[in-house]
């Protein structure tokens, strides 16, 4: 009836079903049905994982060459296969109201063959399900199949542009041709590696900085549908990896490299086409900057503008330099627009001190006593004005920690945007930055108090010395305090926040994470978002890499 999957140290864990599965009932539940009563109770207390069998379809690097010159800790490492599914045996109790899909994006394969990639960001992207039904949990993982990644396993090469690599030309005029390519976009990847989001309509989207690294999945199966095509004339190479997603609008920015700028798009569910709300047009020179991510309040869209710009001239570089593909211009200046959703017009255009962010927790717009607007708050995960935190990503950076503190310090960074007409606007922390260790990114909240104001936040901080952040924080923005989860030698990924239905606390929900342990293996966490006490663990078949950001599915969704 079985067969035995992967090494002999998961054996007693991972029991391959024929693959003449009669319905997509799964074979404990089929079991269940036929079993007697007695024997039921023999195979609960077994708490055997259940897997379908995993298909292995493309070379991987052996667990040793994964591993080579980092220890145990798989963060770092390529994932092991190109895909498993299986149900976990869960320690502790999920509560049961839990019931969904988590879906967890990023980059998950760092070699192709022997030739290994630099950073964090050029990963193949895998896409990692925890799907929670009633106290139970079913996992999986597999590789988005982008074109890239397609092209890189047919022919054991790099064959487009990702964050810090380009593809080797073999001769002038292919590098003549590649340059081309680049400037149409051709030669930039799709691999979609940073962001998921579940659309209103229920679509399912990963997502890069790429425009055409726009790819849908099933959040079932985890298969890869297909591009998701824009059907408007707006054109463009690149936007934000994390678009402001809701269930009446999906909103994001377009980044303008010829005429420095960003374009404020809005696109309504169930369709593909991107709409102009307005323009923003650079105060500094000589780019835009950087816009991972941006905030919105209940009326505005908060457009930054730092310092850390995109640069041509690097974009061009057959090898990359330590800020890759911006440049840093602290003489340019430092801006937050913000703009009008309804009328595309901007309210406020106000320098600020310099600051280096990839992540925005929220934003809110603060009112006097007759309820009129007076500025509007907006929260990240600010890294002291200091860009160098790109090149501390580098997989060689990751892989050599050696005790020694070498994380650059990040705080909350708060915003406030007058809007009287003032030409400058403020930036603080806002709670000490010892309270999580002064290491703040990959953040969430409850989503219910998107725009609004708003409390509690979820980020991973910093237990000292790391290289990089290795705790999960809950942060009380109103009493300025922050609790810690840590394992030691443990890597949390993004904490994410799930709602109870009902609940009328910010805080009355679960956060979820995936965690490499520095035993090489990993494990699905749950913590209770109000006490921040993990009440559920479940450990994966081996350790997986390091993802980024997730997005949840509701079950009724499915």
């Amino acid at each position: 009836m079985a067969s035995i999957l992967l090494s002999p140290a998961l054996r007693p864990t991972a029991i391959c079903p024929s693959t003449t599965s009669e319905s997509n009932r799964s074979l404990p539940s089929r079991l269940h049905s036929i079993l007697p009563r007695g024997r039921r109770r023999e195979l609960e207390s077994l708490k055997v994982s259940v897997a379908t069998e995993p298909r292995i379809t493309v070379p991987l690097p052996s667990v040793e060459t994964q591993r080579r010159g980092h220890g145990k800790l798989a963060a770092w490492t390529s994932i092991r296969q190109e895909r498993w599914e299986g149900e976990l045996v869960v320690d502790g109790e999920i509560p049961l109201w839990l019931n969904g899909t988590y879906l967890r994006n990023g980059p998950g394969l760092w070699n192709i063959e022997d030739y290994d990639f630099r950073h964090l960001f050029d990963g193949y992207a895998t896409i990692v399900r925890l799907r929670f039904d009633d106290g139970r949990l079913l996992f999986g993982h597999r590789q988005i199949e982008s074109e890239a990644y397609k092209a890189a396993m047919k022919h054991k090469r790099l064959c487009y542009r990702e964050f810090s690599e380009a593809p080797k030309p073999d001769s002038f005029l292919a590098y003549v041709g590649e340059l081309a390519g680049l400037f149409s976009g051709a030669s930039l990847t799709d691999n979609a590696n940073t962001g998921v989001v579940k659309l209103a309509d229920g679509r399912v989207v990963c997502l890069t900085e790429t425009i055409k690294g726009s790819i849908q999945i099933d959040p079932d199966t985890l298969d890869t549908v297909g591009k998701f095509e824009y059907t408007d004339n707006l054109g463009g190479l690149i936007h934000s990896a994390h678009p402001i997603v809701t269930d009446s609008e999906f909103l994001t920015l377009l980044p303008d490299l010829v005429r420095p700028g960003y374009t404020v798009v809005r696109m309504a569910p169930g369709t593909n086409e991107r709409k102009v709300i307005g323009r923003v047009n650079c105060r500094g020179s000589p780019a835009p900057g950087w816009v991972h991510s941006f905030p919105v309040t209940e009326h505005y869209v908060v457009v930054p503008e730092m310092p850390l710009r995109y640069c041509a001239q690097n974009l061009l570089k057959a090898e990359p330099t330590p800020l890759y593909k911006f440049e840093w211009h602290p003489d340019s200046g430092s801006y937050v627009h913000v703009m009008c959703k309804a009328s595309g017009k901007i309210v406020a255009s106000v320098e600020v001190p310099p600051f280096v962010t990839f992540h925005f927790i929220n934003a809110y717009e603060e009112q006097d006593e007759d309820g009129r607007v007076t500025a509007i708050i907006a929260d990240c995960c600010e890294h002291n004005a200091d860009p160098t935190i790109l090149d501390k990503l580098r997989l060689q950076n990751l892989r050599s920690f050696a005790g020694q503190d070498e994380l650059p310090d990040a705080r909350v960074g708060r915003f406030r945007i007058p809007l009287d007409g003032s030409p400058i606007g403020d930036l603080e922390a806002a709670l000490d930055p010892d309270e999580h260790g002064r290491g703040m990114d990959m953040c969430s909240i409850n989503p219910a108090h998107l725009g609004k104001k708003y409390r509690y936040a979820y980020a991973c901080g910093a237990q000292r010395p790391c290289n990089f952040p290795n705790t999960l924080t809950k942060i009380d923005l109103v009493k300025k305090k922050a609790k810690n989860w840590h394992d030691e030698g443990a890597v949390p990924s993004e904490p994410f926040f799930v709602a109870k239905p009902g609940a009328t606390e910010e805080d009355d929900g679960v956060v979820i994470s995936i965690v490499s342990a520095d035993n090489g293996e990993g494990y699905a966490l749950v913590l209770d978002g109000s006490t921040f006490e993990e009440i559920a663990r479940a450990r994966f078949p081996y350790g997986l890499p390091y993802g980024l950001h997730g997005c949840w599915v509701p079950k009724e969704a499915l």
